[in-house]
């Protein structure tokens, strides 16, 4: 596998950790259909308007789970014998949250969803950066919101941490680059003037952009690195 670097212009990012006690605030959903929405789509759409204005904006949505745990209770339901809510149904697809998103905008910008296992995070950023590279006249916004799966499931390899992140790619309002990589996985030991390495991507980035620190993350077969460099003054 070749070895792919790339840079991503942020203007805005904004994240909401798993181990929130309080609720995300989404006033800006209607009521109806905002108590329909699942945790998940909830912590997502909170992000997402944190870090848009009323610009058009497309929108690249990433969870290695999406909405497994609403899919699940159908099955359940299903196996029961019981009926299944149309409403449930239509929620269920990993890209619910971005036809929300886009109906309570009035935007029909282009949106696209991914899921790549424990790399999702990464692959949505490449997303992102393609998009934009390939028409940076209009921003990108990055969303990824996970949430572990159901316990039916049993044990998950390189499980998802949960929480949600989203980043507004834009050249004209950023205030700093993120740099990202993607190395095949022969790397050297670690010393102690290594980035620090983490269990999910998720926890990488975070802490790449919470502290400015390079941050690193292993998997099967690549290494994903993450370095910030604030945009000059």
């Amino acid at each position: 596998m070749p070895d792919l670097h790339w840079t991503i212009p942020v203007a805005r990012w904004s994240s909401w950790p798993a181990a929130a006690s309080a609720a995300p605030d989404i006033g800006f959903i209607e009521p109806i259909v905002r108590r329909r929405l699942s945790t998940l789509s909830r912590v997502a759409l909170k992000v997402a308007h944190d870090c848009t204005a009323d610009d058009p904006v497309r929108v690249v949505f990433a969870s290695r789970h999406g909405e497994l745990r609403r899919t699940t209770d159908i099955l359940r339901s299903i196996s029961a014998g019981e009926p299944v809510s149309p409403t449930a149904f239509s929620l269920s697809v990993l890209n619910a949250m971005t036809g929300v998103f886009g109906i309570a905008r009035g935007d029909r910008s282009a949106a696209s969803a991914i899921s790549a296992g424990a790399e999702t995070l990464g692959y949505g950023l490449l997303e992102a950066h393609a998009q934009y590279a390939a028409d940076a006249a209009s921003p990108v916004l990055l969303v990824y919101a996970d949430e572990p799966a159901d316990s039916a499931y049993g044990t998950i390899e390189d499980e998802v941490q949960g929480g949600a992140l989203a980043i507004l790619l834009d050249e004209k309002t950023a205030v700093g680059y993120l740099d990202c990589a993607l190395t095949d996985g022969t790397a050297p030991a670690p010393t102690s003037t290594s980035p620090r390495r983490f269990a999910t991507q998720s926890q990488a980035l975070q802490c790449c952009l919470d502290t400015g620190e390079p941050a690193d993350w292993s998997g099967l077969a690549a290494i994903w690195q993450w370095r910030w460099h604030a945009r000059a003054a």
